[in-house]
Order: C-alpha cells, then structure tokens, then sequence
C-alpha cells in the first residue's frame, strides 16, 4: 500500500482527479447534509449525489456509507461518501469512524484513490495527526493474518497495490509528504505487533519470538541479543526462570538496541511482557477463551513493532526494547503457590498466585534494564484483567512515578488515537502486597487489581522516572474479528519521535 501527498488549489481539483475512487465527508446537518466538497460535487455532478443519498436514505450520521459508481461529470469510477455526524460534533471519533467506514467501503478492487476526508479542528495545521490516522485506519482494514492458512490463500491485494494520493492545500504538501512516511513507519510497526501477537502459541515460542526480533537486527539497524537460561541464571534472574520451569520451552531475555544518539547518551528503555502462552500454572485458568492467552506476549510485540518503527525513522536517540519471554504452563516442575522467589534484584517475593505471572517476569527486567542507566523506563504488558473492568477496551492504563513522563505519553495517546487514561499509585495500595513470610507478595488482593500490580513493578524501580502501560484491555479484540491490535504502537513512536526533537 503507497501513500503520496497530492497538492490540489481548491474542491474542484480535488474532485477532478482520476482513478477508481474520490473519498469524500458529508455532514448530517450543513447544506442538505453535505460538506462544502460535498456540495461541489452534487453541483458536477448535476445533483446526482443528493438523489442517490435520498433513494438510499443516507443521513450523514456517523460511519453511514454511499457510493456512487461512474459519477457524471467527473473522472473517478466511483464517488464514495461518507458520514461525518454533526458538524459542531466532528471530532477524531467521528473521523477515525468515517475513515473506518470507507476503507472498508473501498474493497480490494481498488488501486488509485484520492482521500479527501475533511480535518478536525484538533489537527489544525498538523497533518501529521491527520496522515497517521488515515494510513492507519486504511492499513487496519487491509491487514489480514494468512501465514496459518493452507494454500492457495493469498494474502490481501489491496494490502500491496492500494495507492491513496492524500488531498492537501498549499503549503502542507511537503508537510504531509515527511508526515506520511512517518505513518507509513508507525503502520509497519503496528502491523509487525499485529502479526506476531496472532501468532498460534505453538509457533510463538520464547525462542521463536527471540527469532523475530533478531529478524530484524541487519535490515532495520538494530542490534539484537537474546539471552538463554544459562545467562539467566548467571544474571539471577529467578523469577523469570520461576515462571517458564513448567515448560519445555525455555524462556528468554530479548535486548533490541537502537543507536541513534551519543554513545554516552542515556537510553529510554521500553520493556515488554512476552508470556508466549499463559495458562495460569498451577493456578491454571478457565477453560473458556483460554486461546486468546496467546496474547499474553502482545506487550513484548508492542516492544518488538515499536523498535521497527525507530529504526525505520533513524531517530536520533538511545532506545532499548527488552523482552522477557516465557510460558506459563503447569507441569511437576511448575513453581506453586506459596513458593518464595528470590529475583534479580535480591528481594523475595511470596507466590500467592501463580497467574499473577507477569509482574514477575517483568520485575526482573526491570531490574535489568537499571543497569543501561536509563533516562526513562516504559513497561508494556497485558498485566490484569483489572483493567479491563476499570476502563473496558479503549484506553490503556497509564501508571507513572514522574509528572513529565506521564504527561508526554498521556499526550502522545491523544495524539495518535492510541488512548492511555492515568490511574493513580500511592502508599495505600502498597499494603495490600505485604508478605507474611518474604519482603513481599505477588497478589494484591480482591480491588484495585490493576493497581496494586503497577505497585509491585514500581518496587523494582529505583531513581528512574517509569511508566507501566497495561494494555489487557486494548492489545486484542475478541468475537468474530479476533485478533491482535498492534496497540500502543502509534503511542509510543509518537513519544520517541517527540523525545528525539526535544
């Protein structure tokens, strides 16, 4: 899928252009429901786009559709509109929902398409929020996971010929031209966390997911390590081997290195949850959507996609993605509750919960990553369920132990339409993983889950401004479009590339 900026003066020469589709908005409430560009083209093409959104009783409501095929008086193929609500209402919702709309509306058959949606006035004069969700919003429709099918199933032709030409006024052409490869790294990114969060858990092992990242190294300019259980227990790292010793697969440590600043310049390190399978151990889980625990390691994809994205963007700046890696399965060699473990950083921790995992693994990554003295540390991790009964499948959690670090993601997450929602940390919450028997424990209790777990990752920070995403409720959909998100992606690029010209 190409994208260009294509300057245009006026409605006119937008309405103008060649090809197999013009992608307009029309607004339910202005000018018989139409858009200024919308009432251009009623008017070319003598009023035969109002009488086809009056025989097909199109509104201009939210993700509403019409098409019109071999407009009169113009040189595209089809016309297609689509709803934008009201006017005074029109805002990223409304636009990532009409953008939705038409990409889908568009189908595989196209191959040259001028995109004139119209902005927001929270874009203003930023084309780079306006080229980032329309390539993301055309890319998310053409994405399909096909490598587990049987042949002769092809990938999506549209995933590779679909040539969008953004309709832009001057001066924003070379603006969105740099905007659009921006967005062209970000979807890649998304869609290489997208491929390998779908990936079945019998393919996405620890060491098959150390391959994928090591994939990467020589076309991306990355350096990539991936360290083995000997070098686990060289660096203590208990915990994370507590966790994978129920299976046979055994886990690892995934470093990714981008070197685009001084040598000596402090790294901001992204650290990713990559629980391969998690079936719960000892505490083993419901049957019921346990498949979907091969999503468990969708943090470590976020990790994985993000690095891909820099790379490709060459951002002038230090950053290491670190992924811990593991299963949690149950056998005679599974750790159990009650167990006391002994991690990285010296401090014991008592196993109340078994599927309480992922902050185990992660509080050894922590540990490590302190050792790259970093200038930031942002964890990334499908952590609780809580989360997903706090803010159900729109936001991400954001939790933080620095005002500035917190405002930049926040920030970055309204930007991109990648949402993150801060939930508060604090001394009251820390109580509730007190330990009779070990300096602490892995169970917070029945509330707050969500946020007695970043309490027990922000025990292993030290001196470091810290950021923990947990994206349980937004790295996968359920129901008939399973399938993994590629979020917080767009997020955190967003927030490296700002870093960078900071």
């Amino acid at each position: 899928m190409k994208f260009r900026a294509k300057k245009h003066a006026n409605d006119r020469s937008v309405l103008n252009a060649a090809g197999d589709a013009i992608v307009i908005g029309l607004f339910e409430d202005e000018g018989r429901g139409m858009s200024k560009t919308g009432q251009m083209a009623d008017r070319l093409t003598g009023g035969q786009l109002s009488r086809h959104a009056a025989i097909d009783g199109f509104s201009g409501a939210p993700g509403n559709v019409l098409c019109v095929r071999e407009p009169a008086g113009l040189r595209t193929r089809r016309l297609i509109a689509v709803g934008l609500g009201k006017a005074a209402a029109y805002d990223r919702d409304a636009w990532l929902r009409a953008a939705q709309s038409a990409a889908k509306a568009l189908g595989p058959a196209a191959r040259s398409v001028t995109w004139a949606l119209p902005a927001i006035a929270a874009w203003g004069d930023d084309v780079s929020g306006y080229a980032l969700a329309t390539i993301l919003a055309l890319r998310s429709v053409a994405y399909a996971t096909t490598a587990y099918r049987s042949p002769p199933v092809p990938p999506p032709v549209v995933a590779a010929t679909l040539e969008v030409a953004v309709a832009v006024r001057a001066p924003h052409e070379e603006a969105m031209t740099q905007a659009l490869a921006y967005a062209s790294a970000v979807a890649d990114g998304v869609d290489v966390a997208r491929e390998l969060g779908n990936a079945p858990g019998n393919v996405c092992t620890p060491a098959w997911l150390g391959e994928a990242a090591a994939s990467l190294a020589a076309p991306g300019g990355l350096d990539v390590e991936v360290l083995g259980p000997a070098q686990l227990r060289e660096l203590k790292m208990h915990a994370l081997l507590a966790v994978g010793q129920g299976s046979d697969a055994p886990p690892c440590l995934i470093v990714m290195r981008h070197v685009g600043g001084l040598p000596d310049e402090a790294p901001v390190v992204l650290i990713g949850k990559g629980v391969t399978f998690d079936a719960g151990g000892i505490s083993l889980k419901p049957g019921a959507a346990m498949d979907e625990m091969k999503f468990d390691m969708c943090g470590a994809a976020a990790v994985i996609g993000t690095m891909k994205a820099v790379a490709a963007l060459g951002l002038r700046m230090n950053v290491v993605g670190i992924v811990a890696a593991c299963e949690n399965l149950p056998d005679g060699r599974a750790f159990k509750p009650g167990d006391v473990i002994t991690g990285m950083s010296g401090t014991t921790i008592e196993v109340l919960n078994t599927d309480a995992e992922g902050r185990l693994i992660l509080s050894d990554a922590l540990t490590y990553a302190q050792r790259l003295k970093p200038a930031a540390l942002v964890d990334v991790a499908t952590l609780t369920g809580a989360a997903v009964v706090a803010l159900g499948h729109h936001y991400s959690a954001l939790f933080a132990n620095d005002e500035p670090l917190a405002a930049a993601l926040l920030a970055s997450g309204a930007r991109s339409g990648d949402a993150a929602w801060r939930l508060p940390l604090g001394a009251p919450y820390q109580e509730a993983l007190r330990s009779g028997i070990a300096d602490m424990n892995n169970l917070g209790g029945a509330g707050a889950g969500a946020i007695t777990a970043a309490c027990f990752l922000e025990r292993f920070v030290e001196g470091h401004a810290w950021a923990h995403l947990d994206i349980a409720g937004t790295a996968w959909r359920s129901g008939p479009e399973k399938g993994a998100t590629g979020r917080p992606v767009a997020l955190l690029v967003d927030f490296l590339a700002r870093r960078a010209r900071a």
